[in-house]
C-alpha cells in the first residue's frame, strides 16, 4: 500500500490523544472514523475537536468553511466493527499492554488484510503488539506528542517484524499530516519519554521532599532551563496516570531503580488526581482547564 491509497483512517480511543489525532488527520483531508466503546468520551472528543478548530480559525490557520469541512470528515462511532474498511488504524487507548494486545488481535480480524495497524503508545513494545496482531509486518509505532494538533513530532517505531514498506508508509503519512517524523528503536519510552519522564518524576520527588512548591519548581525550569512549560504542569497536561504507567514500564522493563515512580505520583493517581482531564493534579483547573493554583505535596 502507498500513501495515495490511504483514504480513510480509523482512530481507536476518543481520549485526549485520540481526539487530537482525529483533528490532525481530518485537517489533512482524511476521512476519520473515531471509535470508542463508551459514548461520553466520543461526545467529549467532538466538543474538544470543535474547540480546537475554533482556535485554528481564530489564529487564521483555517477559515470557518474549512473548519466545518474538517469536522464533517470525523465520524464518532461506538462499534469496533466499523473499522472494517479503513486503510490505517491508529490505536490511542490507555497505556495497558493487555488491553492493546486484545484490541490488536480484534483489529486483525476486522480490518482488511492490507491495513496497517499503528499504535500511539508512548512506551509499550511494538514487537509485543505485533506478535498479538497476526500481521506483525504491518504493525508500527506512531507516537504523537500532546497536544497532537500543535506538537510537530511523531516518533515512528519499528517492531522486530515491521516491514520496510510499512515503515516507509508511516514516515510518508507523518509528513502528509504536517508532522516531523523521527525513527526510534523499539525500547521502553522510545526517545522522548526515555528522557522526559525521568525528569518529570524527579520534579515530583522534589515536590514530595519539600524542595520547593509546584509553582516554583515549574517556574525554575521554565526560566532557568528555557522550557516552555514546567515539568509538573506538563505532567498534568499529559495525564498523571499516563506518566505513572510510563514510569512503571521503564522501571519494569529496564530494571533500573532510577526509573522508580515517586510515591507521591502514585498517590495522586490513586486519588483520581490525573491532571487537567480530571480537574486536579499538581494544580487545580477550572473552566477551560485554566491553571488556578498549585497543590501542596500532601506528604
Amino acid at each position: 500500500m502507498k500513501l495515495e491509497d490511504i483514504k480513510k483512517i480509523g482512530i481507536l480511543g476518543a481520549g485526549q490523544m485520540g481526539s487530537g489525532i482525529s483533528q490532525v488527520c481530518a485537517t489533512a483531508g482524511y476521512e476519520v472514523l473515531l471509535v470508542d466503546v463508551a459514548e461520553p468520551p466520543l461526545t467529549q472528543a467532538v466538543s474538544k475537536i470543535r474547540v480546537g478548530l475554533e482556535r485554528a480559525v481564530a489564529r487564521g490557520s483555517l477559515t470557518d468553511d474549512q473548519a466545518g469541512e474538517v469536522l464533517a470528515l470525523i465520524h464518532p462511532l461506538g462499534e469496533l466493527d466499523r473499522l472494517r474498511d479503513v486503510e490505517v488504524v491508529i490505536e490511542a487507548v490507555s497505556e495497558s499492554l493487555a488491553l492493546k494486545q486484545k484490541l490488536f488481535a480484534q483489529l486483525n480480524r476486522i480490518c482488511p488484510p492490507q491495513a496497517v495497524l499503528a499504535s500511539n503508545t508512548s512506551s509499550i513494545s511494538i514487537t509485543k503488539l505485533g506478535a498479538s496482531s497476526g500481521r506483525p509486518d504491518r504493525v508500527i509505532g506512531f507516537h504523537f506528542m500532546n497536544p497532537a494538533p500543535v506538537m510537530k513530532l511523531v516518533e515512528v517505531v519499528r517492531g522486530l517484524e515491521t516491514s520496510e514498506r510499512t515503515m516507509q508508509l508511516a514516515l510518508d503519512l507523518a509528513k502528509r499530516l504536517g508532522k516531523t517524523p523521527v525513527v526510534a528503536k523499539d525500547v521502553p519510552g522510545f526517545i522522548v519519554n526515555r528522557v522526559l519522564i525521568p525528569m518529570i518524576n524527579e520534579a515530583v520527588f522534589a515536590l514530595e521532599e519539600g524542595v520547593a512548591s509546584a509553582k516554583d519548581i515549574d517556574l525554575a525550569m521554565a526560566t532557568g532551563a528555557n522550557h516552555p512549560v514546567g515539568p509538573l504542569a506538563l505532567a498534568d497536561r499529559i495525564g498523571l496516570d499516563t506518566v505513572l504507567a510510563i514510569c512503571d514500564v521503564l522501571h519494569q522493563d529496564l530494571g533500573d531503580p532510577k526509573f522508580r515512580a515517586c510515591p507521591l505520583l502514585r498517590r495522586y493517581v490513586e486519588a483520581g488526581w490525573l491532571g487537567r482531564k480530571s480537574g486536579r493534579g499538581f494544580y487545580v483547573y477550572e473552566g477551560r482547564n485554566e491553571r488556578q493554583e498549585a497543590m501542596s505535596s500532601q506528604s
